[in-house]
């Protein structure tokens, strides 16, 4: 007999633990995954997680059914933007890192697996992440025009970064649909993988980032963010003072070791 709960109408996020991935699933497949306030809100509590248990090294975004999202339940949505209020309360790390007021910045990485239709905040979501893989089934669309809204979760900033101004401008302001094989061409993912292989490759990676030395993982994708953000000349003022405290880290110190004794590191993130 299965007790398990009947899902939740306005769906949910689901957490788990695989070693040190923490391993986030959005769960509405009857709903193509459209996000409800119930499911903004959890999702940042995630990320929150993520970034506050030391045991977690790498997180891994991925969605339940055969669609990553379709986008914003506009029904259950529409009301918040009409009061110009946040889904996701203060003090939380934003899933979409945009640096806003009042909201935590994600430390740690974040590995993403899109599948299906992939719409709007779908492709937020991944941009605002790390690295993407994306099923060869995926269809993109940055369709806020066509419903009298704006993107205001971060693609009118990072697909013009990623892609430049007028392939940016090409998808955001016909909201068309495109496939992986366009993503892929304009930066928005890394990788594409046939359908039902996103999830496992995303793992791959995921393993393999969390393999290496945390404070360096951390202080790598720090940097590389503030010189996508502020430009390479603030973030070079960094590599003196960070390499510095990076060297004298426990971790440092085993990574030595493991090159002397040539056998793989094992690093405790301190």
């Amino acid at each position: 007999m299965n007790t398990s709960p009947p899902p939740s109408p306005e769906g949910s996020i689901d957490c788990t633990v695989r070693g040190p991935l923490l391993l986030i699933a959005i769960n509405r497949p009857a709903k193509r995954n459209g996000f409800t306030p119930k499911m903004f809100r959890e999702l940042g509590e995630a990320y929150t997680r993520l970034d506050d248990d030391p045991a977690l090294r790498v997180g891994v975004l991925h969605a339940l059914g055969e669609h990553f999202t379709a986008g914003l339940d506009l029904p259950t949505i529409a009301p918040l933007m009409q009061r110009g209020e946040k889904a996701v309360p203060l003090g939380l790390v934003d899933p979409l890192n945009l640096g806003m007021e009042g909201y935590r910045r994600r430390g740690k990485p974040m590995v993403v697996a899109v599948q299906g239709i992939t719409y709007t905040l779908g492709i937020e979501l991944m941009l605002a992440a790390d690295i993407v893989v994306a099923a060869d089934n995926c269809r993109f669309s940055q369709l806020e025009v066509k419903r009298g809204i704006m993107a205001t979760g971060g693609a009118t900033l990072r697909m013009a970064e990623r892609a430049g101004l007028g392939n940016a401008l090409l998808h955001l302001l016909t909201g068309d649909e495109f496939d992986s094989a366009e993503a892929l061409r304009l930066n928005f993912v890394q990788k594409v993988v046939p359908a039902g292989q996103a999830l496992d490759e995303a793992l791959r990676i995921a393993e393999a980032i969390a393999a290496q030395a945390p404070l360096a993982v951390v202080a790598t994708r720090k940097n590389a963010l503030k010189a996508v953000e502020h430009g390479p000349l603030a973030a070079m003022q960094d590599f003196i003072t960070v390499q510095q405290g990076l060297a004298r880290s426990e971790d440092a110190a085993e990574g030595v070791r493991s090159f002397v004794e040539k056998r793989p590191a094992k690093f405790q993130g301190r």
